[in-house]
């Protein structure tokens, strides 16, 4: 009797194939000049969902690029149902970015095939789909599935929180599956369950009602300088964020979670490759990978003002501009967050000059906690496929719509990931190893398996 993970084997020089013909096609959904060819990666994908056999395909619009439906709900009312979400747009890429050859012209190198969205995401959707492939192609699906993959994921997802609120009913499942992850080596798996969530702000300090001679310095309070010095108190020396109340909602790791996150820390060599020579810096208390994907933080990611173009020009300006993003961890929301944020600038802004702080955008953290029965079985999953047991780690990123499904569609998800560190997303060279696709739909295939017992 041929078996799901016979059909994959035998079958995998054919899914190599059906990937490198998606990834020929420019999906990129920043660019409007490349909206019919994110239209052809949709059909192209609804396609394939039609021809393994998924019932319900649908490409359904939004306000932007549609989204991509189709559902396998054969294994019947008392089997789990899983959401699998993954999305179809790439990012821009060209040649000239750096790249070896043509990024929609994939090509296979040893392990990896090269191209845009090798990795991020054509190639772990499809992982997701060629398991539903094999395993109905030999009649052993034991869950219900429904594949929901949009179309802007790499320009924030405008239009999928509006589309998944008007589509509740449809959506509904017991697990949201993701794979648009990564793992730490081709040889050891690493299983992300939490990611921080994002704030993005915009401090303007003001002064002068217009640019003046830096002669008339001296009497009046530099905004540039003012920015500078509220800067300097959003920190205590040792790291900590200075904001009254900004931890108050932080939830704590169990002692169990920094045993688990202490495996995966970050190396010396890594350190030595990203930072040189330079000592760490942050709260004390915490090591490298716990600041990383368990505390919160705020940073400066720009200050601008005055003249800074080549040469000199002695200018007092009469506005200065600070760049300001908080990655948040569970149990933290934003709009909390920023309120408290926004009181304390008022409250040490100087009465020589003035401040508006803006909020730019948000996202909400999202956490499945270890001991959560989905996150489990993924566990045992890619303990199936790997000689050495998943690691397990919170990420540092965002991926915004994790928080959604959680709060919108009450259900926990699972991020199932298969990229490789050297894998290149969103820059040039971008590859998918082949040894993770073929181990991906395996793993996918005993993910299934395990979360119907």
């Amino acid at each position: 009797m041929t078996t799901a993970y016979d059909y994959a084997e035998n079958n995998a020089d054919k899914f190599v194939t059906q990937l490198k013909e998606w990834v020929t096609i420019p999906s990129v959904s920043t660019d409007p000049a490349y909206e019919a060819s994110v239209q052809q990666a949709a059909q192209w994908l609804a396609a394939d969902m039609q021809r393994i056999g998924l019932q319900n395909v649908e490409v359904l619009p939004t306000k932007g690029h549609p989204v991509v439906y189709g559902e396998y709900m054969g294994a019947g009312d008392d089997a789990p149902t899983i959401l699998v979400y993954g999305h179809y747009d790439v990012q821009p890429a060209a040649v000239s970015d750096g790249w070896d050859s043509d990024p929609f012209q994939p090509r296979l190198e040893g392990d990896k095939l090269y191209g845009r969205g090798a990795t991020d995401d054509k190639g772990q959707v499809m992982i997701q789909l060629k398991a539903a492939e094999a395993m109905l192609a030999t009649d052993n699906c034991p869950v219900n599935i429904k594949y929901l993959i949009e179309g802007e994921e790499e320009i924030g997802s405008p239009n999928l929180t509006d589309f998944v609120e008007e589509n509740k009913d449809k959506l509904s499942a017991d697990i949201c599956l993701i794979s648009d992850t990564g793992i730490i080596g081709i040889d050891q798996p690493s299983l992300t369950y939490s990611l921080r969530g994002l704030l993005t702000m915009e401090l303007t300090v003001t002064g002068p009602k217009q640019d003046l001679h830096s002669g008339k310095g001296g009497m009046i309070h530099n905004p540039a300088q003012a920015a500078a010095e509220i800067v300097t108190k959003l920190h205590h020396e040792d790291g900590r964020i200075s904001i009254p109340h900004f931890y108050d909602d932080v939830l704590d790791l169990t002692d169990e979670e920094r045993t688990e996150l202490a495996k995966s820390d970050i190396s010396a060599d890594e350190w030595q490759n990203m930072m040189g020579d330079l000592p760490e810096w942050g709260e004390d208390g915490y090591n490298k990978i716990e600041k990383v994907g368990a505390r919160p933080t705020l940073e400066i990611n720009g200050i601008s003002g005055g003249y800074t173009g080549a040469g000199f020009k002695t200018v007092l300006p009469a506005k200065a501009t600070v760049k300001i993003s908080c990655r948040l961890v569970a149990n933290q929301d934003p709009h909390k967050i920023f309120e408290h944020i926004e009181a304390y600038i008022a409250d040490i802004t100087p009465d020589t000059v003035r401040t508006k702080l803006e909020k730019i955008d948000f996202g909400y953290p999202a956490l499945t906690p270890l001991d959560h029965p989905a996150v489990q079985a993924a566990n045992r999953a890619y303990a199936r496929n790997w000689d050495n047991a998943p690691l397990m780690t919170r990420g540092g990123g965002s991926i915004p719509i994790v928080a959604d499904f959680q709060q919108m569609l009450k259900m926990p998800v699972v991020l199932l990931g298969f990229g490789l560190p050297d894998a290149g997303a969103h820059g040039p060279n971008e590859s998918f190893s082949l040894t993770m696709y073929r181990k991906g739909i395996a793993t996918v295939i005993a993910y299934m398996e395990e979360v119907s017992n």
